[in-house]
């Protein structure tokens, strides 16, 4: 079975009770997510979530600190019937936007980046990242993982 790792960074901005989010595009199918992404290599992952809010949403932000790590494991199948182990691990962090401007991405993973009024996000489309990342900020576990 082949083995595939991908390291990612995310940004949990919130601000006057609104969470900022992006809108991915999985399979057509689209869903809200944190703004983030995939590391290139050599890349910091503190330069990771820099990049990928400003590619994501169009603002330039500040990393404010670090809320925990999110670890998943699942298998999918690829082409040819080929089954492939995937191992993700997301970097979370807590940011705050200093600049720039809201705009949707152009030809990326997402199409559009919104505010979203936190008591609103339960009634969202969205990927369980949004959830894990709204928990850390919460409860700011000392681990980084949120309570079971």
């Amino acid at each position: 079975m082949r083995k595939k790792s991908r390291v990612a960074a995310y940004a949990v901005c919130v601000r006057d009770g609104q969470l900022l989010l992006a809108r991915w595009i999985n399979d057509g199918l689209p869903e809200w997510t944190l703004p983030g992404g995939g590391m290139e290599h050599g890349e910091d992952p503190h330069d990771t979530v820099l990049r990928e809010v400003t590619e994501e949403t169009g603002y330039r932000v500040e990393v404010t600190g670090v809320l925990g790590v999110r670890s998943g494991r699942f298998t999918t199948r690829h082409r040819f019937g080929r089954t492939v182990d995937r191992h993700h691990v997301g970097l979370m962090y807590e940011a705050r936007v200093t600049g720039g401007e809201l705009r949707f991405e152009v030809g990326g993973s997402t199409d559009m980046a919104a505010w979203h009024d936190l008591d609103a996000v339960p009634a969202l489309k969205r990927t369980p990242m949004v959830d894990f990342g709204l928990s850390l900020w919460r409860e700011r576990p000392a681990a980084g993982r949120p309570g079971d």
